[in-house]
């Protein structure tokens, strides 16, 4: 095994903070298999890059030769994580939740190393815990410390509500740390408070209290706002290629030099050269973050897929055609016919009202025009390549 130093060296690329970190050290130095805890709620049906930042952290501490305990939150996600929010977060349901844990389970997985990994569902102690638990449990933070936590405090100032089972939250995460006897609990920059609960809870069990690693939290391609399924400004590990590598060249220039050091995959140096390049005029940012999509493609799928994936983009954009490989699908029955409906049949819109919405913006084109109506003659569409958006292409066929 590495040296405590070799192996800080390595934790800490792209690391937000180490709280505290003379403490990670010091148990990096007993040579012993740390238990790394990471807990992922699921609530939404797919992996982003945003999730792979913390994931790869995850993995770096098995490649190190440490125990990934990877949490599957199927009971908080019941709950909600009221972290960085600004409103009570909706309650899933238990179908829900158990649905979406099986479509994400596998593609996380395929994020991480098979061993030494981990996996428990945190309904396993949680969905268990009678009132005397709850009890037990409430008591160990005050109030006042609840009202501690920043967004808990913005909203109780702005007059919004804070429910009592928010409160719950970080103190059913912590419950998990206790749980499985973490050494270290890793998360996103806006997790740090509920991290440092973990350490309280396992303080108060007789338990050597957990680090907590932070990593920063991924901006998604709209520049705002952090990259979220709910706002769609994301880029998922399962994207095909070419939408992968589109979705990369839309993001804004002055997200790149995140985007190189968190999602790229690069090695710290070569992610940093290229950044200096384009500050100091070397480098076009076109050209850098052709580089940039291309690493992320790569990484998540293959350096061929990216080559392909580049060939693809010029094909609509440089050269304004169309890409080689057009999916072919039958066109739905009848004359006229309703585009909305036909469009997310071929499955290139997610819902009828996505593709009612992108007819009405002038994102539909037929054979390179726009298309203005609902309803469009069969003649007008068979044979012919209909684009929708920048990057999403059908050929109908009867």
């Amino acid at each position: 095994m590495k040296s405590a130093a070799e192996q800080l060296e390595v934790l800490s690329h792209g690391i937000d903070r180490i709280v505290p970190e003379d403490e990670l050290r010091a148990r990096l130095e007993t040579g012993e298999p740390l238990r790394v805890k990471l807990g992922l709620d699921p609530t939404a049906p797919d992996v982003h890059l945003g999730w792979a930042v913390v994931l790869d952290l995850l993995r770096r501490f098995q490649e190190l030769g440490h125990t990934a305990v990877l949490i599957v939150g199927d009971f908080t996600a019941q709950v909600g994580d009221p972290s960085g929010r600004s409103d009570t977060r909706g309650r899933l349901s238990a179908n829900e939740v158990q649905a979406f844990a099986g479509s994400l389970l596998d593609t996380i997985k395929g994020q991480l190393l098979p061993e030494p990994l981990e996996i428990r569902y945190n309904s396993e102690w949680l969905g268990s815990l009678d009132m005397a638990g709850v009890l037990d449990m409430t008591s160990q933070v005050t109030v006042a410390q609840m009202l501690e936590r920043d967004d808990f405090s913005k909203r109780m100032a702005a007059n919004e509500p804070v429910s009592l089972i928010e409160f719950l939250y970080p103190l059913l995460q912590g419950t998990d740390s206790v749980a499985v006897q973490a050494d270290v609990e890793l998360g996103g920059s806006d997790q740090l408070w509920n991290l440092m609960v973990g350490r309280q809870l396992q303080t108060r069990a007789g338990q050597a209290p957990q680090v907590a690693m932070t990593v920063p939290l991924l901006v998604g391609t709209d520049g705002t706002k952090k990259m979220s399924q709910s706002y769609g400004n994301y880029i998922s590990v399962r994207d095909e290629p070419a939408e992968m590598f589109g979705k990369t060249m839309s993001i804004p220039d002055e997200l790149m030099a995140e985007y190189f050091e968190l999602a790229s995959g690069l090695p710290a140096g070569e992610a940093a050269d290229l950044v200096q390049s384009v500050d100091d005029g070397s480098l076009h940012p076109g050209e850098a973050k052709r580089a940039l999509a291309r690493a992320i493609v790569a990484r998540h799928h293959n350096p061929e897929a990216a080559v392909a994936a580049e060939t693809a983009f010029d094909a609509v954009f440089k050269d304004k055609g169309v890409p080689e490989e057009v999916p072919v699908e039958a066109l739905l029955a009848g004359d006229p016919v309703w585009l909305p409906g036909a469009l997310a049949a071929a499955g290139v819109v997610t819902s009828n009202s996505e593709g009612r919405r992108m007819v009405a913006q002038g994102a539909v084109k037929v054979d390179g025009k726009a298309v203005g109506t609902e309803e469009v003659p069969r003649a007008a569409l068979v044979g012919q390549v209909v684009q929708v958006g920048k990057r999403r292409f059908v050929r109908f066929v009867d």
